[in-house]
């Protein structure tokens, strides 16, 4: 009677079940840390426990989770974008111009920025994949582009808006919750349900492990890279409508270095800037970790300066811890 030995998964699947068990210990890590945190924060800073602080973080959360989950996908397909911060300035300051000097009516003048938001994404989504062009240089140059166009057109100076029914709903709350907060928590449901769900989410996985192997497995890989920046200058755009509620005003100074934060969330929560592998409820994770430790700063009255100091050091010590445990799980980092 013959026998035969089991054999041994194949490497694919070894790394596969390797990466998620990475990803699970890293997205443990991240709740234990914002634990700690937390409770050291509860101890140390006046006021953070106090409901109005609360409420606060929620709203500076939205400012980097709304976009944050479209960058999520955008770096799991192997990409990067750097033009979030001058795209939500921009937008800010195309609502105030539009429905104000332009006297575009104000329904029209949202539905402009949002339409302008999505042609630029969709733009430097088209750049990449049609003449291969790096999605760093081609967004690189849209940071400078628009960072640049908002300050032209408004000559460095806030562009005031009138208040208005829409606006004050944005910049206000729903049953005590900041609107901003309701906003990103339910965009996290749809690109939660895009992501784990969906063909295309599928899809955008399988063009970050590998985009040639994709395209000969008959995905439609030019299709996926402008979609996705279509949808990262789509989301920048309503934070831009978000930000010029919570202003009053359009300005193209605004959101400096918040593509850092956005970047720095996700690839804190576990996705892997080499493409192929991540997850949103790591960057939810990652968006409140980033949050608490900027709101705990301030409180706690660091120099402004400082604080920069202090969070890139812990941005690059949770980036590390999450790179030892992928190297140990024999998961590819880069």
């Amino acid at each position: 009677m013959s026998t035969t030995k089991p054999t041994a998964p194949p490497v694919a699947e070894r790394q596969t079940r390797a990466g998620r068990s990475t990803q699970r210990l890293n997205e443990i890590g991240l709740i234990g840390a914002i634990v700690v945190l937390f409770v050291i924060l509860a101890a140390t800073a006046p006021g953070f426990l106090s409901v109005t602080n609360q409420l606060a973080m929620l709203r500076d959360a939205a400012t980097i989770g709304v976009v944050a989950w479209a960058m999520t996908l955008v770096i799991v397909a192997g990409e990067i974008d750097i033009s979030i911060g001058p795209a939500v300035a921009f937008s800010s300051v195309l609502l105030a111009k539009a429905a104000g000097e332009w006297h575009v009516p104000f329904a029209l003048a949202v539905l402009l920025c949002l339409a302008v938001g999505l042609l630029l994404g969709a733009g430097a989504g088209f750049l990449r994949a049609r003449w291969g062009i790096p999605s760093f240089v081609a967004t690189l140059g849209l940071w400078s582009g628009l960072r640049g166009l908002a300050q032209y057109i408004t000559d460095g100076l806030p562009v005031p808006m009138e208040s208005n029914g829409f606006l004050d709903l944005l910049a206000g709350s729903i049953l005590g919750i900041p609107t901003p907060a309701i906003i990103m928590a339910i965009l996290f449901g749809v690109f939660l349900f895009v992501a784990n769900r969906t063909a295309y989410g599928r899809s955008v996985f399988a063009v970050g492990g590998n985009a040639e192997a994709a395209r000969l497995a008959g995905i439609n890989v030019f299709r996926i890279r402008v979609l996705l920046f279509a949808t990262t200058g789509l989301l920048a755009a309503l934070s831009g409508l978000l930000l010029a509620a919570r202003l009053g005003s359009g300005n193209g100074g605004a959101s400096v270095g918040l593509e850092f934060d956005v970047i720095a969330a996700v690839v804190i929560g576990g996705t892997s800037l080499a493409g192929g592998k991540g997850s949103l409820l790591g960057t939810l994770l990652g968006v409140a970790f980033i949050t608490i430790i900027g709101n705990g700063l301030v409180l706690l009255g660091v120099n402004a300066f400082f604080q920069d100091v202090v969070r890139g050091v812990i941005i690059v010590g949770a980036v590390l811890i999450n790179v030892l445990l992928s190297r140990r799980n024999g998961v590819r980092t880069t």
